[in-house]
């Protein structure tokens, strides 16, 4: 069967280490059930992988992907919930944590997949299958940020770092549809368009001034836009961080910190439990995922030069 693999690390150059091979049927560990992939969405999580971050040289080659959906030996649609070894608030922050395609465990971008009991879950009749892909990473990440780092309700304010991207993206259409203030950020004038066109109240450029104070920043961004999140937060705000794709080392204001009691709080995926709040709230609002492009699984190495260009807006998508 065809594999989408990370065959060594290339932190310069990460596309040189993707390799297309011909694999063996996943190895089906006890209760663990097979998936035939339909869709699986891309994350930059590959492309560290690619770069070595996080990955073990002990591991190569790692079969890559922490999304899918796809259909069962007994015909179920189901999108994959990626988390191996636990489901809860306990696994989400324990020693042992991980998704698929991390600690030796095969990823999602191959034709088959074996994949845990608990992570079989029912696909929104719905959502496409491609649709259904870009939830597990992305968007789980993006409602954890929202509504329990954050805590959001209705009417609150939240400024979204870096439209365009799979966590900002599904940020803006899950903030706007929950009747929050999204406020977005992005250096393209299109991209700023394209985010109020998604539900966006308004979008600026990096370090613009904002029509009012936020009580959330989702900050996936990192060191380009950390002072710009600080400064946007009224007293006693959050900012909620799940990635920093241009640095991870800003300074970290500690005057404004502790002078206006703001909170900061790390965040990563999801438990399964929010997550099945996730694609209940899908269902009910009739919000669907942004799909930037969809690629054959065999055309991988042209979907990851997408994801690698940043001109992406929305998730990178292979079918089979």
């Amino acid at each position: 069967m065809l594999s989408i693999r990370c065959v060594r690390f290339s932190p310069d150059d990460p596309l040189a280490a993707l390799e297309l091979a011909d694999a063996p049927e996943p190895d089906v560990r006890e209760g663990w059930e097979v998936v035939e992939l339909r869709a699986a969405s891309l994350n930059h999580h590959d492309l560290w992988t690619l770069r070595g971050v996080g990955a073990a040289e002990a591991n190569l080659p790692i079969q890559l992907g922490t999304d899918l959906a796809g259909v069962t030996a007994d015909g179920r649609e189901v999108v994959v919930y990626p988390l191996v070894g636990g489901t809860d608030q306990a696994a989400l922050v324990s020693e042992g944590m991980h998704i698929l395609s991390e600690q030796g465990d095969p990823g999602t971008l191959a034709e088959r997949v074996a994949v845990p009991p608990h992570g079989l879950v029912p696909k929104p009749a719905g959502l496409s299958f491609a649709e259904a892909a870009c939830l597990p990473t992305a968007y789980l990440t993006a409602w954890r940020m929202l509504f329990v780092k954050a805590a959001l309700r209705e009417g609150d304010a939240v400024l979204v770092q870096g439209a365009g991207g799979g966590v900002a993206t599904a940020a803006i259409l899950l903030g706007a549809a929950a009747g929050l203030r999204v406020y977005a950020t992005s250096r393209s004038e299109e991209r700023r368009s394209r985010a109020v066109t998604l539900g966006a109240t308004a979008a600026v450029e990096p370090g613009g001034r904002l029509p009012e104070r936020v009580d959330a920043v989702i900050e996936t961004v990192g060191k380009a836009t950390w002072a710009h999140s600080l400064k946007s937060l009224r007293a006693g705000g959050t900012v909620v961080v799940s990635g920093a794709t241009s640095g991870p080392d800003p300074s970290a204001d500690l005057a404004r910190m502790f002078w206006r009691q703001l909170d900061v709080r790390g965040s990563t995926m999801g438990t399964l439990e929010e997550f099945h709040a996730l694609l209940a709230f899908l269902e009910r609002t009739g919000v669907r995922p942004l799909v930037d492009s969809t690629f054959p699984l065999a055309d991988a190495h042209a979907a990851f030069e997408r994801l690698a260009s940043g001109d992406a807006f929305g998730k990178v998508v292979l079918a089979a």
